[in-house]
């Protein structure tokens, strides 16, 4: 007989009610360990073995669960290491939006980063991507994680919800990954378990009514509002939605889904709703919903008051021959040059008049008596024009030597050189006359020993 884990009595009631005889393959299915699920990056080259996750395009189920940190594809964006049932996300973009045209998103509640990395492989190229977090370190944690991704149609900001009032009508899609009770977390962190508790429960049914209330003016008529959570509770999902439909006027959107996923589906009045039970489905507890907004809204008039100042025409210049071959503009804040698609300007311009901003674009360098020194996030962007360096090609150790911050003894001709594991850029070394400077960021190395 299994030794299942001691649940909250309160919480063991309720989805006993809920699922009925199949509350005991739900208690089993806890003592099981969680699939392993990454998310590939269709811009970089890499393969991996795996069986695919059913509702998403570059999903994949490891059979084992390997040491990230020591595999180097990790830390040059070949992949995200995420959860299968959250990446139910791409149905709810794919079957909605347009993705062949350029949207304005929001991803309100990112870190660290999982489902704005997925949004930038879905979306058109030219589409802006306001990817937030509110807790200042979490932030650095998502930028970071962003930029490996290597897109540049990104602002990466620090801002409470209700700051985006100060952008009505701004925003064809919000993206609400609400902060929750964990419920659907308890297999993966037993931690969640202790956290737990009905005076919880209701906190944070309260702090998401707070930001869907404060968000709801950035969204344009008609736009496209997805809220999910990890958690299985009414309280926190369907009760929310059907608050919030009080409140507005809300138009509950259907999604296509096959019966062979598993997925639990809700059909009420005012919602169309999703819910993922781990005995169910291959991954962990997840609920989703996607609304219309049905009133007006009003737009507020974009006034740029082209606050960001373009390099000098000869770094420029430098720059484009680091550039694969496209419409992008460049720009310098805090001695970095930074690099985002042409189209985007403007309403970056705009974003960064009206947020508290992380990071805007991708830096690609520093000009210093006018040459260029190349930022790490170049070498990981998928706009940089690798052949326009010398190259290294690294084995495994070497790579991990080089994460690690540790020095490099490779032959090459000096200058900047981009390091590459299988094809895939890690970063840069300075190679000098009589040594090679790694410059991989000090704050993103790795510490883990090499394998032996």
């Amino acid at each position: 007989m299994k030794n299942h884990p001691s649940l909250p009595k309160e919480f063991e009631h309720t989805l006993r009610d809920k699922l009925g005889d199949s509350f005991t393959q739900f208690l089993n299915c806890l003592e099981e360990p969680s699939p392993t699920s990454v998310r590939l990056n269709p811009n970089k080259p890499f393969t991996l073995e795996g069986e695919s996750v059913a509702w998403s395009k570059w999903g994949r189920y490891l059979e084992q669960r390997p040491v990230f940190t020591l595999d180097p594809a990790l830390h040059a964006g070949a992949y995200y290491v995420q959860e299968a049932s959250s990446m139910f996300l791409e149905q709810a973009i794919v079957q909605t939006t347009d993705v062949s045209k350029p949207v304005r998103i929001l991803d309100l509640c990112a870190a660290p980063g999982g489902k704005s990395t997925h949004l930038l492989s879905l979306l058109h190229p030219e589409s802006v991507l306001v990817s937030n977090e509110v807790i200042r370190s979490r932030a650095s944690i998502l930028a970071e994680n962003i930029q490996k991704w290597g897109h540049s149609n990104i602002v990466v900001t620090n801002n409470d919800p209700e700051g985006f009032s100060r952008l009505p009508g701004f925003f064809d899609v919000i993206v609400v990954d609400a902060p929750c009770s964990g419920e659907g977390l308890f297999r993966k962190d037993p931690q969640a378990i202790q956290e737990w508790s009905p005076a919880n429960v209701e906190l944070c049914a309260k702090r998401q009514r707070r930001i869907l209330e404060n968000v709801w003016p950035a969204l344009k008529t008609d736009g496209l509002l997805i809220y999910s959570t990890c958690t299985y509770n009414e309280q926190e999902n369907e009760e929310n939605l059907q608050w919030l439909s009080e409140q507005h006027h809300v138009e509950p959107v259907a999604l296509r889904i096959d019966d062979s996923w598993g997925v639990e589906v809700i059909r009420r009045k005012n919602l169309n709703g999703y819910r993922f039970y781990p005995h169910r489905v291959k991954g962990e507890g997840f609920f989703l919903a996607a609304f219309r907004k049905g009133e007006m809204q009003a737009e507020g008039r974009m006034k740029i008051k082209k606050s960001l100042t373009a390099p000098p025409k000869k770094i420029s210049d430098l720059l484009c021959e680091w550039i694969s071959d496209g419409d992008f503009q460049f720009y310098s804040w805090n001695e970095l040059i930074h690099v985002l698609p042409g189209s985007c300007l403007e309403e970056i311009e705009y974003l960064t008049e009206h947020l508290k901003i992380v990071k805007a674009g991708t830096p690609f360098a520093i000009a210093k008596h006018d040459k260029l020194i190349p930022e790490h996030t170049a070498a990981l962007s998928i706009h940089l024009k690798k052949e326009s360096f010398p190259q290294i090609n690294v084995n495994l150790e070497e790579a991990i030597q080089f994460l690690r911050k540790e020095s490099l003894h490779k032959d090459a001709p000096k200058g900047f050189t981009l390091v590459l594991y299988n094809n895939l850029p890690l970063g840069w070394v300075n190679i000098l006359d009589n040594r090679t400077n790694n410059l991989y960021p000090k704050e993103w190395r790795i510490r883990m020993a090499a394998p032996h």
